[in-house]
């Protein structure tokens, strides 16, 4: 483990729980974060928490919380003196609001400090990241991010499209995992729990016909598992990110989806038993360092569903998580739930979030169809820094349209203030009118 990181006690009133580690983003791993509840820190952080401490630590111990199944019965115990309001939160797209070419976007951070208390009320404001963004882990995310934004942040605060799939790891025992640079994507579903992870590099070089045009690397040879998958049966098929080469990819999963019960080399008659398949997110277009956007995992989803149809006659059905779909709210909403609970007491996720988004079919079409069935508000921004361009119209109307991160974030404060003030107006009215009755 690095050595750069140190223990921290558990926040007072929070007994029996793991210690939180501090680690250096600039010499920690994805393995350091293995062992525990942490936060990675820029180097000159880590004498001494940050302004964005209290919301990265605290949201990392509330995911802790959750993911540990701890039951939503229970009481409240006593929370922690905070600075954090817990009426409204801020949930951030990454590509396009934030980060753009693996650079930070100049105002998102700003409106990070913003966020971690450096404005005219000297409120904290918590915020998550939710991504669609596939192929890392949420600690691997964790990590870059920090070191993008030279900020303090914690693999809690991280959910990516694929986040929702680990609830399948005890449902499927051997899947296919497609996507990503090397073996990254094979390493993130083992970390989930999946139990028997083959990748594209193994079947090719089981059988080098499967795919005539694609030869493995020296490097993807060396890291390619030997098996004979005349004896396998693939269960389901995960796509936890883009394609590095859609003619390959494509054709095994065809081979998959044609097959009997996932043997490769078999075909079924009624090409209605192959395994199903999951993709982490469903965006057609993606922001990039390009000035153009580039085609992302939709436009594959597509491909694939258009191909099995033109070759079998028949339709396709698969599955997409991330945004738009609802499993990706629905975990953010339980996981601010569970901060408010420990940090101010509330067994109830704040009032508002404010979803920051740059992507209508996305961000904007996940966050209006959600709060329609939500227990809390969510709030739609579109921004003008990634897929939206400024004088187009969107499919899907976001409930205002900014020219950056830092915009939304003012705005969200303001509408807060606003609404903070008409209801403290409220409460004197009456006091008011019962004082020029008595005169």
């Amino acid at each position: 483990m690095s050595s750069a990181g140190h223990l921290l006690s558990p926040p007072s009133g929070q007994p029996g729980r793991p210690n939180l580690r501090r680690l250096s983003s600039r010499t920690s791993t994805v393995e350091d974060l293995a062992f525990g509840p942490s936060v990675v820190v820029p180097p000159q952080h880590l004498m001494a928490p940050s302004d964005a401490h209290e919301t990265a630590a605290a949201l990392e111990m509330a995911r802790h919380h959750v993911e540990a199944d701890v039951s939503s019965d229970s009481e409240p115990s006593t929370p922690p003196i905070s600075r954090a309001t817990d009426q409204y939160a801020f949930a951030f797209d990454i590509d396009g609001v934030l980060i753009r070419g693996g650079k930070p976007i100049p105002e998102a951070i700003e409106a990070m400090k913003v966020l971690n208390g450096e404005n005219e009320h000297g409120v904290k404001i918590p915020y998550i990241f939710v991504t669609n963004g596939g192929g890392k882990t949420e600690k691997e995310r964790c990590l870059d991010l920090s070191k993008q934004l030279d900020i303090e942040v914690s693999p809690g605060q991280f959910i990516c499209g694929h986040t929702p799939m680990r609830e399948m790891a005890e449902q499927y025992k051997t899947v296919l995992v497609v996507g990503g640079e090397g073996e990254k994507c094979r390493l993130v579903a083992e970390g989930y729990g999946f139990k028997d992870v083959v990748t594209p590099g193994d079947i090719i070089k089981d059988n080098k016909d499967t795919t005539p045009f694609r030869k493995l690397t020296e490097e993807e040879d060396k890291h390619s598992r030997a098996r004979n998958f005349a004896e396998v049966e693939i269960e389901a098929i995960f796509v936890f990110a883009d394609s590095r080469d859609w003619a390959g990819d494509q054709q095994i999963i065809l081979d998959l989806m044609m097959s009997k019960k996932g043997h490769l080399g078999t075909r079924s008659e009624t090409f209605d038993e192959g395994p199903p398949v999951f993709f982490s997110h469903n965006d057609v277009v993606w922001s990039t360092g390009h000035e153009l956007t580039r085609i992302g995992m939709g436009a594959l989803r597509a491909s694939l569903e258009a191909m099995f149809k033109a070759v079998t006659g028949k339709e396709i059905k698969t599955t997409a998580y991330g945004k738009p779909q609802i499993g990706t709210f629905q975990f953010a909403t339980r996981l601010l739930k569970q901060w408010r609970k420990d940090t101010h007491g509330i067994d109830a996720p704040p009032e508002t979030v404010y979803f920051v988004g740059d992507t209508p079919e996305s961000d904007i079409r996940g966050t209006n169809e959600f709060n329609d069935s939500a227990e809390n508000t969510w709030y739609s921004i579109l921004v003008r820094t990634g897929v939206y361009k400024k004088g187009t119209k969107p499919k899907y109307e976001p409930q205002v349209t900014v020219d950056t991160v830092l915009d939304a974030v003012r705005h969200g404060m303001k509408r807060e203030f606003a609404k903070a003030l008409a209801t403290v107006k409220e409460i004197e009215s009456p006091q008011e009118k019962d004082e020029s009755a008595i005169l």
